[in-house]
């Protein structure tokens, strides 16, 4: 039996691969787009729309992919790590469709086109099914849960409709969709559904928000704050709908491409939840993944760098770079205990303010505990210490005496 762990693992596994084989591709493929063989559908050109995508995936897979590895339960993590490995499919599956087309094979030209599709089910997870389960993941009453199948439906009777539209495939020219038939196409006007969807969706999120008390308000806050940042941009890249700027023109594709870049607000705000409000309880983890990730790329490039100037400096007395990789070892075992306390005292001070605070408090009683004699004054010292590093509602210190 595949559990929920092994699972996230497998996912975790796969979006690295199509990250991996979408990243190796880039390059070429922004080469590719010199040529001007697709055509930007949201955006100023195709390979600014597609990194900025794949950026703006990445932050969700790393949100998903921790909350996941983390508490496999919550269904927050999931849906972050939907939503990441959809873009992640749209971003290969675009990056093939161009290669297909630029090679002449037009057939699979069409069939990687049709990928491009899936776009609404980022979209639709994240405007309803996260609204509806942040941020302890869960439904607040078994009539949101139903309300969270009707979004479910409302997405796929709208990406139905967007994968079986006629014509070409995700902006490539000279493409047909394979799916295409216009029988299917009386289920796009449903996409007006999705933002009404929305709006419900927020509701769930107020009601929660008036039903909570403090850290998750705050929680909710930080979050929604994000939201809203990414909402009003995308508004503004769609308001030459309504004929505020002409459509086509520079100011609209400065509002798209600002639009895409603003999706990061959402992935960020959680990660600023979870680091600064303790949100889901993985703090410890991402406090490990920031010191020992720093540490070792540190000691690795302290350890090449060592390496290569040991060998151009030994050189002109021998031809053996032994004497280089064992200094090169020496020195990095030597660095590791104060690169990784002074990494930890700078992880601590930029995103573990509070934590930082207290050990310095402590600190500082425990000098002024060896020298001082008076009690009352060891009393008052030790309330201040509880009241800055605990912040109780109330502290009050009972002595015994002695009888």
């Amino acid at each position: 039996m595949i559990t929920r762990r092994r699972l996230a693992v497998a996912l975790i596994g796969l979006g690295l691969a199509l990250v991996t084989a979408t990243a190796v591709a880039m390059p070429l493929y922004a080469i590719l787009d010199v040529g001007a063989t697709s055509e930007s559908q949201f955006g100023s050109t195709t390979t600014l729309s597609l990194v900025v995508f794949a950026l703006q995936a990445l932050s969700f897979f790393a949100v998903g992919g921790l909350l996941t590895l983390r508490q496999p339960g919550n269904a927050v993590g999931w849906i972050c790590l939907a939503i990441a490995l959809v873009w992640f499919v749209i971003a290969a599956t675009s990056v093939a469709g161009e290669w297909a087309l630029s090679a002449g094979n037009v057939g699979l030209a069409n069939w990687m086109g049709v990928f491009g599709g899936l776009w609404v089910v980022p979209l639709g997870l994240m405007a309803t099914h996260l609204p509806l389960r942040l941020p302890d993941g869960s439904h607040l009453s078994p009539r949101w849960r139903v309300f969270s199948w009707v979004c479910t439906a409302i997405m796929v009777v709208i990406g139905l409709g967007i994968l079986t539209t006629p014509g070409a495939v995700n902006g490539l020219p000279g493409t047909e969709n394979p799916l295409g038939t216009s029988a299917v196409q009386v289920l796009v006007p449903a996409f007006v559904l999705l933002p009404l969807s929305f709006l419900v969706a927020v509701a769930s999120l107020v009601v929660r928000y008036r039903r909570s008390d403090g850290v998750q308000r705050v929680q909710i806050r930080t979050i929604a704050f994000g939201g809203l940042i990414f909402l009003i941009v995308f508004l503004a890249g769609l308001s030459n709908m309504v004929g505020l700027y002409p459509s086509g023109g520079a100011l609209e594709l400065f509002f798209q491409d600002l639009a895409v870049f603003a999706y990061n607000a959402v992935p960020v705000s959680i990660l600023i939840a979870v680091f600064r409000y303790r949100l889901y309880d993985i703090d410890v983890v991402i406090n490990r993944t920031l010191v020992y990730g720093t540490l070792t790329a540190a000691l690795a490039t302290t350890y090449l760098i060592g390496v290569l100037v040991l060998q151009f400096a030994l050189r002109p007395l021998t031809d053996q770079s032994d004497l280089a990789v064992a200094g090169s070892t020496l020195a990095v075992a030597g660095l590791f205990g104060p690169a990784r306390r002074r990494i930890q005292a700078f992880v601590d001070l930029r995103f573990y303010r509070s934590r930082y605070d207290a050990a310095r408090t402590l600190d500082a009683f425990s000098g002024r505990l060896r020298e001082e004699l008076d009690l009352q004054t060891l009393g008052a010292d030790l309330r201040d210490v509880v009241v800055s590093t605990v912040q109780p509602a109330h502290v009050s210190l009972w002595l015994r005496e002695r009888g």
